[in-house]
């Protein structure tokens, strides 16, 4: 009687709110102050047209349109638009696949595992700011040790400013990125792994099932939880980008705007926007909010429905 009453006392059934209040609050605090009054702050501001800091006639929809009409920033919008879906195609070709090579190969190994897996993810808790200013120190075209290395084995074709033509400018921004991120698809992805009975291993083996045969027909359906994890983490972060880029092309994006993205249109009309900077920023940050927030929620439900199918 007394272990009931004990085991009865402490279930998850008799919790008060009380409790989930107490721990659950503070939390709760934060996120509404920091992203919930943000969002509502930057609605209600777009509806209005700005004097400087001085909120003045309502517009309703007018900054809004103001972004699509007003020259240059209704070309540039649709540019940055270009560049963070290439950027979040890039990334999931380059840093999603190899980490997931990665996890595979690490998948059942012992030896030296933890510390590939540590090496891998180190980068992942450096600043996106000081990784784009150390890449933009070892991309550089005069004392840059990379193309210093290249032209010293004799490969002076391939010693150019990376980061100061078009054509190669957001290429080498995705592989960065890939750097700095790779330990995040490696780690998720090798949990997925490890979470994979190895009797079904072991079984599709004993019936001849070749190492490609075993990861298409038994890994990877199993891992589709956390491949549409990925996905969507990737999206958000991918259209969210702007430290990385600030760092590496400033707040113009680079040669000819080729790695402008929509964070640093953002930036520009925040702090060079003109008179109405406020109402046509906060104006872009919803349309950016709303951009993401419903792109993530329609991936994770189809990538869902994938998964049941």
């Amino acid at each position: 009687m007394t272990r009931t009453r004990v085991r009865g006392r402490y279930s998850p059934e008799h919790v008060s709110f009380g409790w989930i209040a107490l721990f659950s609050g503070p939390a709760l605090v934060l996120y509404t102050v920091l992203v919930i009054v943000p969002i509502l702050t930057a609605f209600v501001y777009g509806l209005f047209d700005w004097k400087g800091t001085t909120a003045g006639a309502f517009v309703g929809l007018g900054n809004y349109i103001e972004l699509f009409t007003r020259y240059p920033v209704n070309e540039q919008i649709g540019a940055a638009f270009w560049h963070n879906v290439l950027f979040f195609v890039g990334t999931m070709a380059v840093q999603n696949t190899i980490g997931l090579g990665l996890a595979v190969l690490l998948h059942r190994t012992t030896s030296g595992k933890r510390l590939f897996q540590t090496l891998y993810s180190t980068p992942y808790l450096l600043s996106p700011l000081i990784v784009g200013y150390l890449w933009a120190m070892l991309l550089s075209p005069t004392f840059g040790p990379i193309n210093a290395g290249l032209r010293a084995i004799g490969l002076d074709a391939l010693a150019l400013p990376w980061l100061g033509q078009p054509s190669t400018a957001l290429p080498v921004l995705i592989l960065i990125n890939a750097w700095q991120w790779i330990g995040g698809p490696l780690l998720i992805f090798g949990a997925a792994l490890g979470g994979i009975p190895q009797e079904l291993e072991e079984a599709a083996a004993l019936d001849g099932a070749s190492p490609s045969r075993l990861f298409w027909s038994i890994r990877f359906p199993l891992i589709m939880p956390a491949v549409g994890i990925i996905t969507v983490l990737t999206f958000i972060g991918c259209f969210n980008l702007f430290d990385l880029v600030y760092a590496l092309g400033g707040s113009g994006g680079g040669p000819s705007g080729s790695m402008d993205v929509l964070g640093l249109l953002y930036y520009r009309l925040a702090f060079d926007g003109g008179t109405n900077a406020i109402g046509e920023s906060s104006a872009m940050a919803v349309l950016m909010f709303a951009l993401v927030f419903g792109v993530a929620i329609a991936l994770e439900r189809f990538l869902r429905r994938r998964e049941v199918s």
